[in-house]
């Protein structure tokens, strides 16, 4: 074989390799994100830069209250009064395979994705009344909510509901501009993508987020 073909196919072996591993990385272990909504404000600003950790999706453990998720956006993601379940309040997916599943979650090629905050956990009883969050009967204090935000679901919602299990309740902390749980129902554990781990950009804010 003539040594420049040897030594191109050499690169080429290593290129295709690096990329394996590196697609490999994203998907079990972490991967940067940018904020493209105002759905988390003030917590998170459009054009944040931010480190996503995905080992908890490797390792099927679901994350505590207050964490901040990403997941695969619900096929539907408003319903009908008609169509409100408050006994089953699970959100829809489609379900994909083969090479189909493949392109879309592993290459996250033409998938879109949600970032949240986790604000109840399997088998609590959630209401949303009085423009307030209780959980098992308790108000829910909320820290990183602005003042004079409130959480109230216009039109058809979920605001009377027991998690699943293997499911979390997650919503934007810019209550009025946010299109969550609320509205589609719980999240299941395998369409978790991610838990926020830091905050990369702008410099002057690196670090947790919380």
């Amino acid at each position: 074989m003539n040594s420049n073909i040897k030594e191109i196919l050499e690169w080429v072996y290593c290129i295709i390799i690096a990329l394996v591993l590196a697609v490999l990385f994203r998907y079990f272990i972490g991967t940067p994100t940018i904020v493209k909504q105002v759905s988390m404000y003030p917590t998170l600003v459009q054009d944040q830069r931010l480190w996503l950790n995905r080992w908890g999706r490797t390792t099927k453990k679901l994350p505590k209250r207050g964490e901040i998720i990403t997941f695969e956006e619900p096929l539907k993601t408003s319903y009908s009064y008609s169509e409100i379940n408050q006994e089953n309040p699970i959100a829809q997916y489609e379900n994909k395979t083969g090479i189909r599943w493949f392109i879309n979650n592993f290459l996250e090629i033409g998938k879109r994705s949600y970032i949240k905050r986790v604000i109840a956990l399997p088998g609590e009883h959630v209401e949303i009344k009085d423009e307030e969050v209780y959980i098992n009967g308790e108000k829910l204090e909320e820290p990183y909510l602005q003042d004079g935000v409130v959480t109230d679901v216009v039109g058809a919602g979920f605001t009377d509901f027991t998690v699943p299990e293997n499911c979390v309740f997650a919503m934007g902390d810019n209550r009025n501009h946010s299109t969550d749980c609320r509205v589609f129902g719980c999240i299941p554990l395998e369409k978790i993508e991610s838990t926020v781990a830091i905050r990369i950009w702008p410099l002057n804010q690196w670090g947790k987020v919380e």
